[in-house]
């Protein structure tokens, strides 16, 4: 079997790190996991373009349909969970609300709030795009069999309970 890209990547840089430990299984995975994440990114990329969204928009609203209210929520809630200013997610709103993807509404129990609203196009347009990404995972998880894609999702789990109990450091 050929070389792949990661396997290519290792045999270049190996030599590379005299001062430094290198550890050909971790740039492996490392080097995988992360033309994995691209792929991840592309196919966002990829199926917001196929329903005529920015990728932005494409976020914001996925952010406003994943929520346990789907389709609802405050502009700062959706700030808070896009991880994005305030100001940045006026302006994503704005966007959407002239798209006719969303609609602001005044808030029923504080009336210095608003409601932000998918729209029967915006849910439209979301799940297009949904189905887009969704035959691009299942391209990719296709190479595994049922039992592989099992035994990935436990590795994976043991990798992501590491990762959200031990954060790398903030640097200054």
């Amino acid at each position: 079997m050929a070389e792949d890209f990661a396997e290519q990547h290792v045999a270049r840089w190996r030599d590379h790190w005299i001062d430094v430990e290198f550890d050909d299984e971790i740039e492996l995975a490392t080097f995988r996991l992360s033309r994995l994440t691209k792929y991840q990114k592309d196919s966002v990329k990829n199926a917001a373009a196929a329903v005529g969204l920015q990728v932005f928009e494409y976020q914001t609203l996925h952010t406003l349909m994943i929520r346990d209210t789907p389709g609802i929520a405050s502009p700062r809630e959706l700030a808070e969970a896009a991880d994005v200013s305030p100001a940045g997610m006026t302006g994503r709103l704005d966007s959407l609300e002239k798209a006719g993807l969303i609609k602001r509404t005044p808030s029923p129990t504080d009336r210095r709030s608003i409601i932000i609203e998918a729209t029967t196009a915006g849910v439209a347009i979301w799940r297009q795009a949904m189905r887009q990404r969704g035959e691009a995972e299942k391209r990719l998880m296709g190479a595994l069999s049922a039992k592989e894609l099992t035994t990935l999702n436990r590795l994976l789990r043991k990798l992501a309970v590491v990762a959200d109990e031990h954060p790398p450091p903030n640097l200054p």
